[in-house]
């Protein structure tokens, strides 16, 4: 989302002409509390002076962020350290050395001349517009005349109405002007008031380690999974099939009747193993996914569930193979919790094509109060989603409805 939009005049325009009283203010606080702050120092009692004044300016700062957001459709993020733990002087320390400690003293510093100029230049423009206006209601009784080379004398309402019409000209371009003014101060306080490149760029980097840190959490626990899978289901039933096997070789000769019984045991035990395989690679993903897309894969699984399922999906052009997963994954474990513990009769799926991937998302009727929990199934899909950087977010009032989203970009 764009975080600057064209600001309106008239709110620039009172922006501008207020900031001058607001800079003064500020500059005059900040100054007085810092100087007297260091002055006091080398008796102790300075240090709450300097710690009164970051907190003035961090306050200020907190609110000139609002007031450009509201005034000048200028959003500024908040770009300050996150608040360390540890005693009052450590916690003092920490905020002293943040810089956006000091780029907030900046930007109020500056405030006034900035202020000064934006004022002069407001006051500038509006005011020849409104000169050019008035002109013809004052010259016909002014004690001289206004004389234009020797083509034009201007000296009462008849000759100066041209004047009029050049000074309503002049209205829309103050009122540009002005729309200016307020853009560019509003990229001065974001420059000034908001994260720099290199915090964006930390902050992208913390997200993205622990959206990996998560995804690989999450394969972590599928492999787990699979191996308990494995283990408890397929494996024992193989086990049995040879153990069978086995039993009926050693009775072919001597009792062929038993060897056929228990051929015919182990034969359901291999038929078992094969459904539960089957079931297993399902669970990993599913082959009407690879071979027909998601909205195949969505309306086969729609079609088992017990309860009635509305289902839409568009996602052309076909999302990667990544996307398409965690897609199908999600609306699995949403539908799986639905008829598990909603009480829901009814759920609503859709999945379409945005501009930036795909979006997904599941209503139903139940009684809400879904939510994620460490180590649950819906922690397990926002851990799954982020290892493509997507989000899940989950919307479940107690009484319901239930609403879960997830944002999954096709480009990471």
């Amino acid at each position: 989302m764009d975080t600057m939009r064209k600001p309106n005049a008239l709110a620039a325009g009172f922006y501008l002409l207020t900031n001058l009283a607001t800079g003064i203010f500020w500059f005059t606080l900040a100054v007085v509390l810092t100087v007297v702050g260091f002055a006091t120092a080398i008796v102790w009692v300075g240090l709450p002076l300097l710690w009164l004044a970051m907190n003035v300016v961090r306050g200020g700062a907190t609110m000139e962020r609002a007031w450009v957001r509201t005034a000048l459709r200028t959003e500024i993020p908040r770009p300050y350290r996150d608040r360390t733990d540890g005693t009052l002087w450590q916690r003092w320390k920490a905020q002293f050395a943040d810089p956006a400690t000091w780029r907030d003293y900046g930007y109020l510093l500056l405030l006034l001349p900035v202020g000064v100029l934006e004022f002069s230049s407001v006051i500038a423009m509006w005011s020849v517009a409104a000169a050019f206006v008035a002109v013809p209601f004052w010259i016909g009784s002014a004690p001289f005349a206004i004389v234009v080379g020797d083509f034009w004398t201007i000296d009462s309402f008849s000759t100066a109405w041209p004047i009029s019409l050049i000074g309503l000209a002049l209205i829309p371009v103050a009122m540009m002007g002005t729309q200016a003014l307020g853009l560019l101060h509003g990229r001065f306080a974001r420059a000034m008031l908001g994260p720099t490149r290199a915090d964006a760029l930390a902050v992208e980097a913390e997200r993205l380690q622990s959206s990996r840190a998560r995804g690989v959490e999450a394969a972590e626990a599928e492999r787990r999974r699979i191996e308990r899978d494995l283990h408890d289901g397929a494996q024992q039933r193989l086990v049995a099939v040879a153990m069978g096997l086995g039993r009926a070789k050693s009775k072919m000769d001597s009792d062929p009747a038993g060897a056929a019984e228990l051929i015919a045991e182990a034969h359901a035990d291999a038929k078992l193993a094969i459904k539960e395989l089957r079931d297993l690679a399902r669970g990993i993903y599913p082959s009407v996914l690879g071979d027909r897309g998601l909205d195949a894969a969505l309306s086969a699984l729609a079609a088992r569930l017990p309860i009635e399922v509305d289902l839409q999906v568009d996602v052309d052009p076909r999302p990667p193979t990544a996307v398409e997963s965690a897609a199908y994954f999600t609306v699995g474990e949403a539908l799986t919790n639905i008829t598990k513990h909603s009480n829901g009769t009814r759920a609503t799926v859709r999945v379409k094509r945005v501009e930036t991937g795909v979006l997904v998302e599941v209503t139903d009727n139940g009684q809400g109060g879904a939510e994620l929990r460490p180590g649950g199934g819906l922690a397990g899909l926002a851990d799954r989603a982020a290892t493509i950087d997507g989000v899940v977010v989950v919307v479940s009032p107690v009484g319901g409805p239930t609403v879960i989203r997830a944002e999954l970009p096709c480009a990471w």
